[in-house]
């Protein structure tokens, strides 16, 4: 099965369950940095991140690979009245124009891995503007929790990856098997 495939099943499956798209925690309680401007949310799923930083005044992109799920969020974003362009797109294309000649005031990917991103990541990253990342990481608490190791971040790899930016949060947190970072790029 491909993963676009893949992704569709997950979504319409959690689309049954869903009442409202739910933000991530931390960036939520990261909130007081955001002040609005643009945004990317990479592999963006079914929005939660992308509705909440447009009621955070920012002009989102939300793109992901699951058409089901960019789907959704246009259908929601057009009920509600929130402006977000939603492109269903490959993040494994690196060539992808989703990021030639743009840059973000932040840029959220929320449980992805693609090592090869973060180059682009910190390119299209505005100076003086924020990534959060959050996902899971090889904790030995959580070694069979279902996920792959080939997406799981090795302990403090974020931190060593964003190492030159401003780091205003790092978590890495054993119980969960998740890492967390919000940092900011220098002037």
């Amino acid at each position: 099965m491909d993963s676009k495939t893949k992704w569709n099943l997950k979504y319409k499956e959690r689309m049954n369950d869903l009442k409202e798209p739910v933000p991530n925690t931390r960036l939520k309680y990261l909130s007081d940095y955001l002040k609005g401007g643009t945004a990317l949310d990479l592999a963006s799923g079914l929005g939660g991140n992308s509705f909440f930083l447009a009621r955070m005044n920012y002009h989102v992109q939300a793109v992901d690979v699951s058409d089901v799920a960019i789907d959704f969020i246009r259908e929601r974003a057009a009920h509600d009245d929130i402006k977000i362009q939603a492109k269903v797109c490959d993040l494994t294309n690196l060539n992808n124009p989703i990021w030639a000649n743009h840059t973000y005031d932040i840029v959220v990917i929320s449980y992805y891995l693609d090592r090869s991103l973060f180059p682009i990541v910190k390119s299209v990253t505005k100076e003086g503007g924020y990534v959060f990342m959050e996902t899971f990481y090889q904790s030995p608490r959580t070694e069979n929790q279902g996920v792959s190791s080939q997406y799981k971040l090795l302990p403090n790899e974020l931190l060593a990856e964003f190492g030159n930016w401003n780091v205003l949060f790092f978590e890495e947190n054993e119980q969960e098997g998740r890492q967390t970072i919000f940092c900011q790029r220098k002037c």
